[in-house]
């Protein structure tokens, strides 16, 4: 099942930053405006974050409701040897960190034309896929 964009990790988490308002606006509205996809690893990286650093921790209830409810309906990618063999791929071609190649596979493999993430590479080009950064100005 392919989405129109996938989004990273640090999306998921600006649309909870009450401290950069433009920021979490624009995650909120990639969220309310796209067919959108995460991975396993996305709602591992989100639950890591929002039980331990949000400035005011999610409850466990609260984040089981919002993975069930929000996330796990836009989980396209469950972890795989193939999926772990091409992130091993992509890595040697784009240079990325291992969990960074981990999210471009994921997107790849979901079909994702877009790649949101203020971590990589903004306007390039991996298999078909463009990286944008929503937050660049």
């Amino acid at each position: 099942m392919s989405a129109e964009v996938f989004l990273d990790t640090n999306v998921i988490i600006y649309t909870f930053d009450q401290t950069a308002p433009a920021k979490r606006e624009k995650a909120l509205e990639l969220l309310r405006g796209h067919s959108w996809a995460v991975s396993w690893q996305v709602i591992q990286e989100f639950a890591s974050v929002a039980l331990h650093r949000f400035a005011k921790p999610m409850t466990e209830n609260d984040l089981a409701d919002y993975i069930e409810l929000i996330l796990m309906p836009h989980c396209r990618v469950m972890p795989s040897s193939s999926i772990y063999r091409q992130a091993l791929s992509v890595k040697k071609q784009t240079g990325y960190r291992f969990y960074d190649s981990l999210i471009v596979t994921a997107a790849l493999e979901c079909g994702a034309k877009t790649l949101c993430s203020e971590d990589l590479q903004h306007g390039r080009k991996i298999g078909g896929m463009t990286i944008l950064n929503p937050f660049r100005d």
